[in-house]
């Protein structure tokens, strides 16, 4: 049995984005055979483990919980907000299901100037020291354990070491993806037939699981659907959530756009409906399951290639026919096993047509619902963890780490977090990671989007920036600030807050350097 800590930057409330969740059926699952504690960077905790501890931590006290760890397994941007992480002589799992590189690409994209470039080589950065340092990494499907291959493959990681102990790399990188519950979902009450005005027992219904991101294509969906209304005044389109969990995350541009084309076109609460708020994790199964078919569009681009959209697995739990736009892991496996159709990107006479089908054509429908109800259970957590599961049993150093053996480049230290203006946490995936945030709203694969930590899906804790009211990204007007020397923090403590206040930071860094050279857990 070891000593396990799941780190997430996630808000842990009953409604939850990617990243909090996955942190959370991990903490579950190694819990069935170690002492695991849960803990959130974030400052929103507000619910218990079933078998861990689960609380929010200060930096102080995250850095307690590692040393008293013996795996640490970590996601999103924690080590860039607590970089000495990486620095303890413990076994880390990186969980890089989210590329933050990619989703940091698509959640900047309009952005220009210093604020853009900080925030990209801040993604890189992060990414880059995660993967030199880790003694394992899981990440969430075949086509992101070959992107993350290659670049192990730049930082020196496929190494003589690392190559004898396993020609496949599979004890450095293995694909854990998201997961669904062991238990299939039971509608336990009415959430959205005769509940939401408008919404009626006959009519035919179609969702859209999670958040509205930038990343993703709304608006191709309900000009689809305003299309098809005129046909078929029975059809309804119902977005599940539009405000993140964190109620740190502003709105993206993306959510205001389609509330904004409903409105032109005419549907909004007639045909297309938005829930504002976010349906909590637990009662997510009684949306699903009064629906008649799932979607989600997106744009085709590289963070479309290696995202994992977690969300719509969900359709998969709940045996929901699903269209989808092509180019990402999830249209592979709704074209490869028959569960729906995919479609490409901004086409909506494609889209309409689809969907056309999968709600008219019942005989249709219910051959993807039977291919569905077989193919979840190979996405149960206890099933999609089993790496994870196997790699804890037995926790090693990387053998090349453990050697002190070094093959690929010199990578600069993980800058000191300096002054600086907070950015707030974004959604999505990355944000859901704990991404920088900032000038830019959004943690997830691309799934939730945002959040979380964003990634930094949603939940990260901002690096620099501000977003103006309409979540524009601003740039600030010039590069972050140079991290301060030990004479510059002095002083600006004692200008702050005179001797007492310089008395005390300098009595509490003399103990976090104390615990550092300690490493020594202290007694349970």
């Amino acid at each position: 049995m070891s000593r396990v800590v799941v780190v997430t930057a996630d808000v842990l409330r009953k409604q939850v984005a990617g990243p909090a969740m996955r942190a959370w059926h991990i903490a579950a699952r190694l819990a069935l055979e170690h002492e695991v504690r849960l803990v959130t960077t974030s400052p929103y905790c507000e619910i218990e483990g079933e078998g861990f501890e689960v609380a929010r931590v200060s930096a102080e006290e995250l850095f307690e919980a590692a040393l008293w760890a013996d795996i640490l397994v970590l996601q999103g941007y924690v080590t860039h907000h607590n970089p000495g992480l990486v620095d303890l002589d413990k076994v880390i799992v990186f969980d890089v299901y989210d590329p933050l590189h990619l989703e940091t690409l698509a959640l900047t994209k309009g952005a220009a100037g210093p604020a853009r470039d900080w925030h990209v080589r801040t993604a890189i950065g992060t990414l880059n020291r995660q993967l030199a340092r880790a003694d394992f990494l899981i990440c969430a499907t075949e086509r992101q354990r070959d992107l993350f291959v290659g670049q192990l493959c730049s930082l020196g990681r496929a190494n003589p070491h690392t190559y004898d102990e396993d020609p496949t790399l599979r004890r450095l990188i293995d694909v854990v993806p998201f997961g669904l519950p062991d238990g299939d979902p039971v509608h336990r009450r009415p959430a959205l037939r005769g509940v939401v005005p408008g919404i009626g027992p006959s009519d035919d219904l179609i969702v859209w699981a999670g958040g509205v991101y930038d990343w993703f294509d709304p608006l191709t969906l309900v000009r689809a659907v305003a299309s098809l209304a005129k046909r078929r005044p029975s059809v309804r389109l119902f977005f599940m959530g539009l405000k993140h969990p964190n109620p740190d995350v502003p709105e993206m541009a993306a959510a205001r756009a389609t509330r904004e084309l409903a409105e032109e076109l005419g549907v909004a609460g007639k045909h297309v409906f938005f829930n504002e708020g976010w349906v909590d994790y637990a009662d997510r199964e009684n949306f699903l399951l009064e629906a008649t078919v799932g979607v989600t569009t997106h744009y085709d681009s590289v963070e479309t290639r290696y995202s994992f959209r977690t969300r719509a697995l969900d359709y998969l739990w709940a045996t929901l026919p699903v269209v989808t736009t092509e180019g990402d892991t999830f249209a592979e496996l709704v074209e490869t096993e028959g569960l729906g159709f995919t479609v490409p990107p901004e086409d909506p006479d494609a889209l309409e047509d689809a969907l056309v089908r999968l709600l008219y054509d019942k005989e249709l429908a219910e051959g993807c619902r039977a291919r569905a109800a077989a193919l979840r259970k190979l996405f149960r957590w206890s099933v999609v963890l089993e790496p994870l599961v196997e790699f804890c049993r037995q926790p090693r150093r990387a053998p090349d780490l453990a050697a002190s053996a070094t093959y690929g480049p010199a990578l600069t230290p993980e800058p000191a977090k300096t002054h600086g203006p907070q950015a707030a946490q974004e959604p999505g995936e990355a944000q859901a990671s704990g991404q920088p945030a900032g000038t830019f709203p959004g943690g997830s694969s691309g799934d939730e989007g945002p959040p979380p930590g964003g990634t930094g899906g949603p939940g990260g804790g901002g690096v620099l920036g501000a977003s103006t009211a309409r979540g524009t990204p601003v740039a600030p007007a010039e590069a972050p600030a140079a991290p301060m020397t030990v004479w510059q923090l002095a002083r600006h403590h004692y200008k702050e807050g005179g001797f007492g206040q310089l008395a005390r930071r300098a009595a509490q860094k003399a103990h976090r350097i104390a615990l550092g050279e300690s490493w020594r857990p202290r007694p349970r």
